[in-house]
């Protein structure tokens, strides 16, 4: 049996390194993003903790995304701006093994809370009188546990299979964090076993919560169809529309890399899919949710006590 002699040694992570004219300014892109991220993903956390009013289910998972998006852009995103910054773009081989697990863990489980939220949105515009008692706070309780723990089960199993792929001393990553393609593309052996599970999963992770999304909005958009009141018809689609442009963003960019063979994705591609779905993505989600809702744009005016003041005056 092949032992795998490059397990202590440090990881060279390429990422932008064939174009080094573009590495501050993509820093700089990252950077503005990465804060985006943090102030926009810790507010929608912390309005729906302090507000009483959005206690609902839909609040609940919203605010796991967004501790979801807020650990994984952190997991990629200092190390990728030490290696931009500094002349060293090196990772040990600890640091790129957790940084690659919680790549996984946090993927999957995303993946698996996008599923939850739209039967949340299926129960809360097809069942409006029986959706409190469907969504209890047991059943909300027990669904993020269990895609929190379907995440961590899908990492362990890639994980364990990809790190003991014998690199025959390879040592450098093709991109800007320690991701399971590129760890692949690093093996000095073709695994027909890591293809077929990578696949399985995807399958599990990707399409059938990506089929189950679109038959609740096949579902809701028939519902939605027959509602008369104008007011409550603008609602549904502004809740419903966020979170389906979130799912668009998501599912496309990662069913686009994981689910193809990846002999058949250019370096180039690869990369703006990557950067795209790692570190746009996050950023982008407060936004999408808070700009089209109502509910958090008045929850943070009620903590911060403009309501009140402009009553006030």
């Amino acid at each position: 049996m092949e032992i795998n002699r490059s397990s202590g040694a440090d990881f060279i992570l390429l990422g932008f390194s064939s174009r080094p004219q573009l590495e501050h300014a993509i820093s700089v892109i990252v950077f503005i993003f990465y804060i985006v991220t943090l102030v926009g993903n810790t507010t929608i956390i912390l309005v729906s903790y302090l507000d009483s009013q959005l206690h609902t289910p839909m609040y609940f998972f919203l605010s796991n995304l967004s501790f979801v998006d807020l650990c994984y852009t952190t997991s990629i995103v200092p190390q990728m701006l030490v290696n931009l910054w500094g002349p060293k773009k090196s990772i040990t081989y600890g640091g790129c093994v957790l940084q690659f697990f919680f790549a996984l863990d946090l993927g999957a489980t995303e993946c698996l809370l996008l599923a939850v939220m739209a039967y949340d949105r299926y129960a809360a515009v097809c069942q409006p009188l029986h959706y409190t008692v469907i969504m209890h706070p047991v059943l909300c309780q027990k669904m993020v546990l269990s895609a929190w723990m379907g995440g961590l089960g899908s990492a362990l199993i890639l994980c364990s299979l990809t790190l003991k792929l014998p690199r025959c001393g390879h040592r450098e990553v093709d991109n800007f964090f320690c991701e399971m393609p590129a760890l692949i593309k690093m093996a000095c052996v073709y695994s027909r076993v890591i293809e077929i599970v990578v696949f399985t999963l995807g399958v599990i992770f990707l399409l059938v919560p990506l089929s189950l999304i679109l038959i609740s909005y096949g579902v809701i958009t028939q519902a939605v169809m027959k509602i008369k009141s104008a007011t409550r018809w603008k609602k549904v689609l502004n809740t419903c529309g966020s979170h389906l442009t979130v799912v668009t963003l998501f599912y496309g960019t990662l069913i686009y890399m994981y689910m193809k063979p990846q002999n058949t994705i250019s370096h180039e591609e690869g990369q703006f899919f990557t950067l795209f779905y790692t570190i746009v993505t996050p950023s982008l989600n407060p936004l999408i949710y808070t700009l089209r809702n109502k509910d958090v744009k008045s929850a943070v005016k009620r903590i911060l006590g403009i309501d009140k003041h402009s009553a006030k005056v």
